[in-house]
């Protein structure tokens, strides 16, 4: 398994590094028995350590948690046993179902925008000269091929609201969304032709 371990503007230690990289194979490793990815970043906000690690399987899906503490060993532990619950779900998930993705997830390439967004103040907010949004930031990503379950999974295990995708079963976009009252929303636009 390879491991990145890494700081936004705060110094990583050998010791830190082996605890992270020991830590983090030994519970991928009770779930997962194939080689995966893993990237963690360390950071400080105000008095707070920040762990952010996201794990890549090879399945094709990614695992993310994010954990705050006073001390760095602390938030890389709260994130680790975040990690730890979503892959034992995922993995009781594939058991119950009886399913298990031999090949990865296919995904395909698209653009994804940022736009700059109105004011949170109201009193600030003007409105703008024309109806064309500003594009912050423009970067690549991927819309993988996924079944519905495995979405709804992937949005679960990501820790994301949204999930666009490509449907297995016609191979149209679909959307998965957390809705406000709790429940998963699921736009499939083929299903009203």
């Amino acid at each position: 398994m390879r491991i990145q371990v890494s700081g936004k503007q705060i110094d990583i230690g050998d010791a830190l590094r082996t605890h992270v990289e020991d830590r983090l194979a030994e519970a991928v490793g009770k779930y997962f028995d194939r080689p995966v990815d893993a990237v963690v970043t360390f950071s400080k906000d105000r008095h707070e350590f920040v762990a952010d690690a996201s794990v890549h399987l090879t399945t094709g899906m990614l695992v993310q948690a994010k954990a705050r503490a006073g001390e760095v060993y602390a938030s890389f532990e709260g994130a680790l046993e975040r990690m730890e619950k979503q892959l034992r779900r995922y993995k009781r998930r594939l058991r119950d179902h009886h399913r298990f993705r031999e090949e990865p997830i296919l995904a395909m390439e698209a653009q994804s925008y940022i736009l700059e967004g109105g004011q949170a103040d109201e009193a600030d907010y003007s409105e703008p000269d024309s109806l064309q949004p500003v594009i912050v930031a423009e970067m690549e990503t991927k819309v993988p091929h996924l079944s519905v379950g495995e979405a709804v999974m992937q949005m679960e295990l990501a820790g994301a609201h949204l999930l666009v995708f490509r449907n297995d079963a016609h191979g149209g976009v679909n959307v998965v969304y957390t809705r406000d009252d709790g429940n998963i929303g699921w736009i499939d636009p083929r299903n009203t032709q």
